[in-house]
């Protein structure tokens, strides 16, 4: 049996999330105050107390959602597990690959807390308000919606961003263009084409300015190699050079978050369970529906680490 630690993105994030960890653990509530202190203010009570609209700001749910999943694996390093040992490789998705790298030791957990406050910040200020859209596409096959992307971009650009797999892709770019898109994938019989209430049209062209300033910021940190392979977003296959996942990082703001392809790479590959480490339960439900021969085992809460312990050492 091969076994992948995912960690998860964006939408995640909940009020009250890792604080059962917090409380029943010192190496959880360590990496909560080590974020604080790395970050110069107190996100944990942000994360424990809200308000949900202050911590959904990217900004603050980027690091949050991050301090989260390192706090699970740093209680599972504890209890014996080891990365090394136990995991084949590790994925992340879009912000959960800092996460991914933060676990496989090629950022200290400091740098990835003020890489991800960057990421957040620059995502959010590369578009002004209400010029970028997202939209989910349901039901239709790849090349369909990037056709559809390609017949309205004649209006701006608009262009896949996440491949989440089961038949759920999302398109992200200019308004008007992706309302265009949307219209189109409902005329080719997408069953549904839902504009998404985000921030900013994430994994777009116009995400450049950020994908500089993640340029500059990289640059600025120290990296090793990760103690086991990323399995990259934009490119769905292992990583293992800390220069090549710098190219990649940046690479990945305005890029498709290929995380289809990335669990049918674990499938191919001997993966036969995967774990998410950290919020919520998304990437177990989409792994399910991607690959039923793949098992998904999510851990948040105290509970959770328990049973994975017990599977984990066995």
């Amino acid at each position: 049996m091969s076994i992948a630690f995912t960690f998860p993105g964006q939408g995640s994030q909940a009020v009250g999330m890792g604080k059962a960890l917090a409380d029943n653990f010192a190496e959880a509530r360590a990496v909560f105050d080590e974020v604080d202190e790395a970050l110069g203010e107190k996100l944990s009570a942000i994360i424990w107390e809200g308000p949900e609209e202050t911590l959904t700001l990217t900004a603050n749910a980027q690091p949050a959602l991050m301090a989260v999943s390192i706090a699970v694996l740093r209680v599972l390093e504890a209890k014996g597990v080891s990365l090394q040992d136990k995991v084949a490789c590790v994925a992340g998705h879009s912000l959960g690959e800092y996460s991914a790298l933060c676990a496989a030791g090629t950022f200290s957990l400091a740098d990835t807390a003020r890489l991800l406050r960057i990421r957040g910040n620059a995502m959010q200020k590369a578009v002004p308000a209400g010029e970028g859209a997202m939209a989910a596409i349901i039901g239709l096959e790849h090349a369909d919606v990037e056709a559809v992307c390609k017949e309205a971009s004649a209006g701006g650009p608009v262009q896949i961003a996440n491949d989440n797999g089961g038949g759920q892709l999302v398109i992200s770019g200019a308004k008007a263009p992706v309302e265009a898109a949307a219209a189109l994938a409902t005329a080719k019989g997408a069953k549904r084409a839902i504009m998404l209430p985000v921030s900013a049209p994430f994994h777009s062209a116009l995400m450049a300015p950020a994908a500089e300033a993640m340029r500059e910021a990289l640059a600025a940190v120290r990296m090793q190699d990760p103690i086991v392979p990323l399995i990259a977003n934009v490119r769905a296959t292992p990583v293992t050079s800390a220069d090549q996942i710098a190219r990649l990082l940046v690479e990945q703001v305005t890029g498709q978050v290929r995380w289809r392809e990335t669990v049918e790479w674990f499938g191919a590959n001997g993966v036969t369970t995967l774990y998410e480490i950290g919020a919520g339960k998304v990437l177990t439900g989409l792994a399910r529906r991607i690959n039923k021969d793949i098992s998904g085992v999510a851990i948040g809460t105290p509970e959770d680490i328990d049973a994975a312990v017990a599977a984990l050492n066995a």
